[in-house]
C-alpha cells in the first residue's frame, strides 16, 4: 500500500469566526449617538447652598426702592398669609387622615375599625392619647 498524500489545502483549518462581541468591549464614548444634538451644550447653571440663595435674598430686597413693601414671601421673610385650605386632622391611634371624632374623648380616629378600638379603651388610656398631641384635659 502506498501511503496517500494529503494535500495541504485540506489539512489547513477552516477560518474561525470573529470572537463573540460583548458590551465589556465596546468603547460607548465613541459609537455614533444620532439622538444627540451636536450642537448641544451643558447647562451653565451651578447649584447654590442656603447660604448663597438667602444672601442673594437679600441683595435682592435692599436693591427695591421700599425693602419692607415686599408682599411675598421670601427666603427671609417667613411671614405669610393664613391658608385658605382647611386644617387637616390626623388620627390619635393611626396617625392617617381622620375625618372623624369621638364626642365623648375628643379622639380623632380614621375609619370604623379604629373606633372600635378606641371604644375598647380603659379609662384613662384615651387622656394618654389626647396629651401626646397636647389636647389633653385636665380636671380639677
Amino acid at each position: 500500500m502506498a501511503p496517500s498524500t494529503v494535500s495541504s489545502a485540506s489539512a489547513t483549518p477552516p477560518p474561525s469566526a470573529p470572537p463573540p462581541f460583548t458590551l465589556f468591549d465596546a468603547d460607548l464614548t465613541t459609537a455614533p449617538k444620532p439622538f444627540r444634538n451636536p450642537h448641544a451644550k451643558p447647562p451653565s447653571r451651578r447649584v447654590k447652598n442656603a447660604k448663597q440663595i438667602i444672601s442673594d435674598e437679600a441683595k435682592r430686597l435692599t436693591s427695591i426702592d421700599r425693602p419692607g413693601a415686599v408682599d411675598q414671601p421670601t427666603y427671609i421673610n417667613v411671614e405669610a398669609p393664613p391658608s385658605v385650605l382647611p386644617r387637616k386632622w390626623w388620627c390619635d391611634v393611626t396617625g392617617l387622615r381622620a375625618p372623624y371624632r369621638m364626642p365623648g374623648s375628643g379622639m380623632r380616629y380614621h375609619n370604623k375599625e379604629v373606633y372600635e378600638v378606641i371604644k375598647q379603651l380603659p379609662p384613662g388610656v384615651d387622656q394618654q392619647y389626647l396629651q401626646l398631641r397636647s389636647a389633653n384635659v385636665v380636671l380639677k
